[in-house]
């Protein structure tokens, strides 16, 4: 058993090489922005006063800082709309070589902001750092899944959750005063995530593109070969061989999947479903907007001003174990089971966190359990929302449909993040504790969706899971009527 582990060893190391140039660079930036705020909002007044001889007014520093802050999700929206084009024009490895490029660039842009006295070089900074996370995340997950055999598939994805959560650890521990978040460090602080880039540009030169990619959609069945064989190390691969063969068959002569076919086809629209609602809007479970919120609670429970920091480092550190934790259960007891209870009992703490907010000054012990609550929903979410909602998307779709799939999670998830990051504050001014019924709302409506509806994908291959969800998508339809019909995968 020992051996039959060890044998993978190298689809492990591209696991960690994909990593750390992919969704750890989502990570680092969703935390690494907090540290520096004050230094940022400084450096804006000072080049405002040295342009136009005035400061900036509190009301326009505030928005430069908000836009700041919510321009990654938009440019992690564009990049999440070419990674249905440019993985499928290039291939999976290019896309990813290209992206560290932009990467770069990006820390470039910050590392000279302050030489240059212009914020505009952060604020496009920002961007291109989103569009190097929307474009690793979408395609980092898509390389593993057609890398993985199917026994490992949940696991091997699942690391694209592990490592965010590894990046925002990091991003609050880099950020410390101690460390990097200073005033004279900050540029180098923000230009951090070069080096992960640089990292992933060199390793990657040293892999393969992936098998399905090479077997599927450029018909090179010998490099396909060549690929599993030095990723898995070894010989038997019929089976996996066959499964691409059957997958290519049905393929053939069909015109490109795009964006608005699978909007619009019915042979996929369970699949989009499930895609959609629990899996891209994970970010109305409100896990990120916990994070914004659990500084106030600190605050209620009396935790001094400068030890929220270290707090919020355990915050993410809980969230990286428990995720870690999730990857040895989620080919165990699948998918469905983790993500489904695990929104439920997410629904179930936040309503309990809502009502102790709401007491939180009839006893002077409440506020830490509001403390714990916190603790609890990032725990529940670790171990089943989070990590899941990274595995699951790859079981979804075949080869051609994939990548217009992920264009669609992309652009779903990072405009929820945007509307969190920008309307967040208002709607805690507007209903105080309230506000997490709103996420409450959502994560029951998930719960129900996956318990009900959506099949378990663990342990079977693609052409298999396509037809659990032909069930759902005609399951008004004779079997045979659905075999003639539908049009499984497309070549592009």
């Amino acid at each position: 058993m020992e051996s039959r582990k060890l044998q993978h060893w190298r689809l492990y190391l591209l696991s960690l090489v994909l990593g750390i140039g992919g969704s750890f660079q989502y990570g680092i930036q969703v935390s690494v922005i907090a540290s520096p705020a004050v230094h940022i909002q400084s450096f804006v007044n000072q080049t405002w006063l040295l342009r136009y001889g005035s400061p900036v007014d509190d009301s326009t520093n505030q928005l430069i800082w908000s836009f700041m802050v919510a321009v990654l999700s938009l440019g992690a929206w564009a990049g999440a709309i070419h990674s249905g084009s440019l993985p499928v024009t290039y291939g999976r490895k290019k896309a990813l070589l290209f992206n560290n490029v932009v990467a770069v660039v990006a820390a470039l842009l910050m590392l000279f902001s302050r030489m240059a006295q212009s914020f505009e070089m952060i604020l496009l900074g920002r961007f291109l750092y989103g569009y190097n996370v929307g474009l690793g995340l979408s395609v980092h997950l898509m390389y593993l899944g057609e890398c993985s055999p199917k026994k490992l598939r949940g696991v091997m994805t699942l690391t694209g959750s592990i490592f965010v959560g590894f990046g925002k650890v990091m991003g609050q521990i880099i950020g410390i005063k101690e460390l990097m978040g200073t005033e004279d460090m900050w540029p180098y602080l923000l230009a951090i995530s070069g080096i992960p880039a640089i990292l992933q540009f060199v390793a990657l030169l040293f892999f393969p593109e992936t098998p399905r990619y090479l077997y599927i959609d450029k018909g090179d069945s010998e490099g396909s070969k060549k690929a599993l064989q030095w990723l898995w190390q070894e010989d038997n691969l019929k089976l996996e061989l066959d499964d691409m063969q059957k997958e290519r068959d049905s393929t053939l002569g069909e015109k490109a999947k795009t964006v608005r076919d699978v909007l619009s086809s019915r042979c996929v629209r369970w699949q989009l479903l499930t895609l959609v609602i629990p899996c891209a809007g994970v970010q109305l479970c409100g896990i990120n907007a916990l994070y914004f919120y659990a500084f106030d609670i600190f605050r209620e429970s009396g935790v001094p001003e400068d030890q929220m920091h270290y707090l919020s480092i355990g915050l993410g550190a809980t969230e990286l174990i428990t995720v870690t934790l999730c990857s040895f259960l989620i080919d165990r007891a699948g998918r469905k089971k983790l993500m489904g209870y695990g929104y439920l009992l997410m629904g179930v703490t936040m309503c309990a966190l809502t009502v102790t907010l709401s007491i939180k000054h009839l006893n002077s012990w409440l506020p830490y359990v509001n403390i714990g609550l916190i603790f609890c929903v990032i725990c529940i979410y670790g171990l089943g929302p989070s990590g899941v909602s990274m595995a699951l998307p790859a079981d979804l779709f075949l080869q051609a449909w994939r990548p217009s799939a992920y264009v669609i999670s992309g652009t779903v998830n990072w405009l929820c993040m945007f509307l969190v990051a920008m309307l967040f504050g208002y709607i805690v001014n507007g209903l105080g504790q309230f506000c997490f019924l709103i996420f409450v709302a959502y994560t029951f409506l998930s719960a129900a969706f996956l318990i009900t509806f959506v099949p378990e994908t663990k342990g079977k291959t693609m052409i298999e899971i396509t037809e659990d969800f032909n069930k759902l998508n005609f399951k008004n339809r004779a079997v045979e009527l659905e075999r003639t019909d539908v049009d499984l995968a497309t070549t592009f």
